[in-house]
């Protein structure tokens, strides 16, 4: 059986692995499922229909699977689904999807939340994205893997950030952040790359050599984007860390933060 300390409360439809930990005063719902070896610490609440992997760690106060905050949600059967490993830290809230958005909320492995941030309705988080404190994305946010969110920066509905984007503390994200890029400021701009974030995910220097330039390309000549994108797609072909900023730019719908 779980260990549910005896403050807490359960409900019977909810489906607890054997492993898990649920401490005092928490609140489960009739609809969440709980993989083995996760961890519930006190006062948290998990409600509507939300699956959670294995080895998360909840810690106090935080709220997760409530229903969206969209005043269009008239609460139909949508859902949130939570990978494994993931550390979701004090006064954190992550929303059920809608309807309009797909029906689904989802945050994959690894990723770490800290206190007081926000995953608003059908945002779709990758692996390994760190939200500090303060930070909030809008409903329908897509965020790839290996993302870093700084304090107090809020993201504006449907914007995507890129794999391997560093936002700085404070900006307001309005567009789409290209893939290893770094932003700052209000609204956020481009300044940079994240090279250190690429040495610490493993790149090699030759990859980061050909992002540099592909950098310079886009964001540095003065070729207009589709002639950028075509150099790109001339000189680069074949690197798959090239191709990668090379389609996200191209599907764009927002406009990519320049």
């Amino acid at each position: 059986m779980a260990q549910v300390h005896p403050t807490a409360v359960v409900h019977p439809g909810a489906r607890l692995h054997d492993t898990v930990e649920v401490g005092p005063f928490s609140v489960i719902g009739p609809q969440v499922v709980i993989g083995a070896g996760t961890r519930i610490g006190p006062h948290v609440v998990i409600e509507g229909r939300t699956t959670l992997g294995e080895r998360n760690h909840l810690f106090q106060f935080c709220s997760v699977g409530a229903a969206p905050q969209d005043l269009k949600y008239a609460g139909e059967d949508t859902e949130l689904v939570i990978g494994d490993e993931n550390q979701i830290r004090e006064f954190v809230t992550v929303n059920l999807g809608t309807v309009a958005g797909g029906g689904a909320t989802r945050l994959g492995h690894r990723n770490l939340l800290l206190a007081n941030s926000h995953i608003a309705h059908d945002c779709i988080v990758g692996n390994e994205v760190l939200l500090a404190n303060g930070a909030a994305l809008a409903g329908h946010v897509t965020v790839e893997d290996a993302v870093k969110i700084s304090g107090l920066v809020a993201v504006h509905q449907f914007t995507r950030l890129g794999r391997y984007a560093f936002i700085s503390g404070g900006s307001m994200v309005t567009m789409d952040v290209p893939p290893y890029c770094t932003v700052q400021g209000d609204r956020a701009t481009l300044v940079g790359l994240n090279t250190v974030g690429l040495e610490r995910g493993g790149f090699t220097e030759e990859q980061i050599g050909r992002v540099k330039e592909a950098y310079r390309i886009l964001f540095r000549s003065k070729l207009g984007l589709q002639e950028a994108l075509a150099q790109l797609r001339g000189e680069l072909s074949g690197h798959p860390e090239v191709e990668h900023l090379v389609r996200f730019v191209e599907t764009s719908k927002r406009g990519v933060t320049r």
